[in-house]
């Protein structure tokens, strides 16, 4: 069974330990794609009964991407079969163990960027540490959002410190591609498109942010709704 931990699309935090349950009820391996949550949100692999994680050297690591990792048991890794040559992970694992090498031309910059990463997270306070400061950035940007009259699509209980979504203003006349522009104009940048029908947009909360980044844009987006509503002259 397949399991995403944060899904970007909206923000829902999963919970890994149910779902795991539910996998080891119905006699299956548990996997579980955590490209956007390692290192900000505490699981553990053991305990939640995980059998594989899957990860990226971006995202809550803050390295550039370019290159994922599995953390998994020995036998499992070795009793995979893979219909990719490229994506082969039991060869690659057997490849390493051989000689240390890639079996491929190795993303070596990258590499040496996560390097630099783990050691700046390590520096932070591990993943607690990095998540606190998720989480007061986030925090900071709900409360600002909510004053701003914006409601947040997904319920507390379940909303990530990583992504938050939020519904459109109540108003007809609002337009997401006009807001998207006139926050950039304000060297504001956040994503450019919604992956759910409702309609909503999507603040990142992660990387190299801190308070006064989120306060930046709250008063590029203040500006941005005073400058619709001003009349016009």
């Amino acid at each position: 069974m397949a399991v995403v931990h944060c899904e970007t699309t909206s923000g829902v935090v999963n919970p890994l330990a149910e779902m795991a349950s539910v996998a080891r009820e119905a006699g299956c391996a548990c996997f579980v794609d955590a490209m956007s949550s390692f290192g900000a949100m505490p699981f553990d692999v053991r305990a939640d009964g995980i059998d594989a994680v899957v990860a990226s050297s971006n995202k809550c690591l803050e390295g550039v991407p370019g290159v994922s990792f599995v953390i998994a048991p020995v036998a499992l890794l070795e009793s995979s079969a893979a219909r990719s040559l490229s994506l082969d992970l039991a060869a690659q694992w057997r490849g390493f163990e051989a000689d240390g090498q890639f079996r491929f031309t190795p993303p070596t910059h990258v590499i040496l960027a996560l390097e630099q990463a783990l050691i700046e997270l390590d520096q932070e306070g591990g993943v607690a540490g990095r998540a606190a400061r998720y989480r007061a950035n986030h925090q900071r940007l709900v409360t600002g959002m909510r004053r701003l009259g914006f409601r947040t699509v997904v319920d507390d209980a379940h909303q990530s410190d990583i992504i938050t979504s939020f519904f459109y203003p109540d108003d007809p006349a609002f337009s997401f591609e006009e807001f998207y522009e006139r926050l950039r104009e304000r060297n504001i940048v956040i994503y450019p498109g919604k992956l759910m029908d409702a309609n909503c947009f999507r603040i990142g909360t992660i990387g190299r942010l801190y308070p006064e980044d989120v306060d930046a844009l709250l008063t590029a987006v203040r500006s941005v709704l005073i400058s619709r509503t001003a009349p016009a002259g």
